[in-house]
């Protein structure tokens, strides 16, 4: 290829991962606002979060994307850009998906450490924020990875409305060059470089989660306390 399509290539890729990292970003703030939702005690609130999960879980991205782009300027007189528009329709469709993970993670926690933030007069943000998502979030990652990487794919699918990403520069390349096979390889090879490097990313994270799941931090004049007991068998129950 020449340097020019090269450089329509650049372009495309770098506009694949402006889509992916706010797509995600709107993702990942709605799974968590709708997942803490449904497990609130309020029936009207966990409806409406049910409500949000099942349609948006329930409908095609690629309509919700024609919807979005198409179906909204005239009704509210106003238009989206391209890259906003894909950033609104795969975050709210991924966002969806990714609500179940957090409410089943949230659920699987232990309902003794829930037991013990009421018998401590924990407000319901406080066991939420102190108890349930330090416990819950290490194990969001793994499925959240695995929805990263769908949402990565996902963003092919803009291409739909004319816009310069990965996918659609690729195929202007391909009609440039009426070669196929070497372009589509070339892109599934960009495709499965970026998932690696996010799966890399996210599985470092969940061992860094994951590591202070149940460790309390140790400073000070406590630090040396327990350092010296540790030496001397002092207060550790050792036997001589």
């Amino acid at each position: 290829m020449t340097s020019g399509l090269w450089e329509l290539v650049l372009k495309g890729i770098w506009t694949t991962v402006q889509l992916l990292v706010l797509s995600a970003l709107l993702a990942g703030a709605v799974s968590f606002v709708v997942g803490i939702a449904r497990t609130h005690r309020l029936w009207i609130v966990r409806f409406v979060a049910g409500f949000y999960t099942e349609v948006f879980r329930g409908t095609s991205a690629l309509v919700m994307i024609f919807w979005v782009f198409f179906v909204l300027p005239p009704a509210f007189g106003w238009q989206l850009v391209p890259l906003w528009a894909g950033t609104l329709a795969l975050g709210l469709t991924y966002g969806a998906y990714g609500s179940e993970i957090v409410r089943g993670a949230l659920t699987a926690v232990d309902p003794a450490q829930k037991e013990g933030g009421i018998a401590l007069s924990f407000t319901p943000w406080q066991r939420m924020r102190l108890i349930l998502l330090p416990q819950a979030v290490p194990e969001m990652i793994p499925p959240f990875s695995n929805l990263l990487i769908e949402l990565l794919k996902g963003t092919a699918l803009v291409s739909v409305m004319g816009m310069g990403d990965l996918a659609f520069s690729g195929n202007l390349v391909r009609l440039a060059l009426q070669e196929s096979a070497e372009i589509y390889t070339y892109l599934l090879l960009i495709y499965f470089v970026i998932a690696f490097l996010l799966t890399r990313v996210m599985r470092g994270l969940e061992k860094r989660l994951k590591a202070g799941v149940g460790k309390r931090p140790v400073r000070g004049a406590a630090a040396r306390e327990l350092k010296r007991a540790e030496t001397t068998g002092v207060g550790g129950g050792a036997v001589a």
